[in-house]
């Protein structure tokens, strides 16, 4: 019961980012002359330059990365990601057709955008989803950088990149004020989402304190594909323990909980690392 009624808040709470999101972008962002940032302002840019509707654009652009997501990251982000997607998209339509507008400075109007976007971004995030392809393809580079060199990399850097390349078509097909005041939505609402999320785009230590060693190991080999650091450890009250420590991205955190969850008896931390040295 308990698990249930947790997923169905965790649900609620990605439509209501998703909803704030469209709000943002459609109410605010549009009519200032600013767009959003990641996949939403190729959506965006796509749909001023050849006049098709916003909604089916966004759909469009959304959906092969929504795919991309479940097969990477799992069925239960795929859902989280359709979710949120979803409702962007009908969120997105509908509030085209609200009557609303800041009369204020653009600036001003932008700034308060952006960080109602970021708003809703970070209570999808939290809740193990993803509305933004942008972030699935930079975790999808990074699981096969991974994979392939056996390191850990940060998504950060394809983040800049990616949206460097979505302001830079801004400037070539909208003008060079839209392509800044886009910029400022991307500065404010990712500030409030990296204070929400713990700059989810950085690479996380996992710490777990446990005696079923071997199981866990097992299942974290299996479901993430990741290795550990063992150490001896002892607890005052608990006596011989054994320490995993290991190294995820944000989106593999939810796994990883389930992960954890499923072995009673562990305890675990997690810690943002913003580099690791080799």
């Amino acid at each position: 019961m308990d698990k249930r009624f947790g997923r169905a808040v965790s649900y609620i709470l990605i439509i209501l980012g998703a909803l704030l999101a469209s709000f943002s972008v459609a109410c605010i962002l549009l009519p200032n002359d600013a767009i959003d940032y990641g996949t939403a302002g190729i959506a965006i840019l796509i749909s001023k330059h050849s006049g098709w509707n916003l909604s089916v654009c966004v759909f469009a652009v959304f959906l092969p990365f929504i795919i991309a997501g479940a097969a990477m990251l799992g069925k239960e982000f795929g859902i989280k990601a359709a979710v949120g997607s979803l409702v962007y998209t009908l969120g997105i339509a509908a509030f085209e057709k609200v009557s609303f507008e800041i009369n204020t400075e653009h600036f001003l109007a932008v700034a308060f955008g952006g960080a109602i976007l970021g708003a809703g971004l970070s209570l999808i995030l939290r809740q193990g989803g993803c509305i933004d392809g942008s972030e699935i393809f930079a975790n999808i580079i990074i699981k096969k950088l991974s994979d392939a060199t056996g390191r850990d990399f940060s998504m950060t850097f394809i983040l800049i990149a990616f949206n460097a390349c979505v302001y830079f078509a801004a400037f070539i097909m909208i003008n060079k004020n839209s392509a800044l005041l886009s910029l400022l939505v991307y500065i404010v609402a990712t500030a409030v989402i990296d204070h929400f999320t713990d700059h989810f785009e950085a690479i996380k230590q996992v710490t777990i304190i446990t005696k079923d060693v071997d199981g866990l190991i097992k299942d974290i080999k299996d479901k993430l594909n990741k290795t550990c650091t063992v150490t001896d450890s002892y607890g005052a009250i608990s006596g011989e323990n054994k320490t995993l420590v290991c190294y995820i991205n944000y989106f593999e955190l939810s796994r990883m909980k389930e992960i954890i969850s499923a072995h009673k008896g562990t305890f675990s931390t997690v810690t943002t690392i913003d580099e690791i040295l080799r």
